[in-house]
C-alpha cells in the first residue's frame, strides 16, 4: 500500500528539493498599508541606511531582508522605466 505523503512545506523549516537545493520561500504579499509606506518612503530615498531599514521594517512588521529585496526590486523597476523615457 502507498502512503501518503504530507503536503509540501507543511512543516515550518526550509526543505531540500531531490537535487538537494533549497526550494524558495513563498513570495511575500504585502498589505496595502505596507505597500503605501515602503512607496512613500522610496519616494524620499531610494536607498537606506542600515538604521533607517531596521526602524521601516519593525514599523511595518516586516522583516530587514524584506525592505531591502523591496527596495532593490523597485530601484531597478524605476530605472527600466527612467530608461524607456
Amino acid at each position: 500500500q502507498e502512503h501518503e505523503k504530507p503536503p509540501a512545506g507543511s512543516s515550518g523549516e526550509l526543505r531540500l528539493n531531490g537535487k538537494g537545493k533549497k526550494l524558495r520561500k513563498p513570495r511575500t504579499i504585502y498589505s496595502s498599508l505596507q505597500l503605501q509606506a515602503l512607496n512613500q518612503r522610496f519616494q524620499q530615498t531610494q536607498y537606506l541606511a542600515l538604521p533607517e531599514r531596521a526602524e521601516l521594517a519593525a514599523q511595518l512588521g516586516l522583516t530587514q531582508t524584506q525592505v531591502k529585496i523591496w527596495f532593490q526590486n523597485k530601484r531597478s523597476k524605476y530605472k527600466k522605466i527612467m530608461k524607456q523615457g
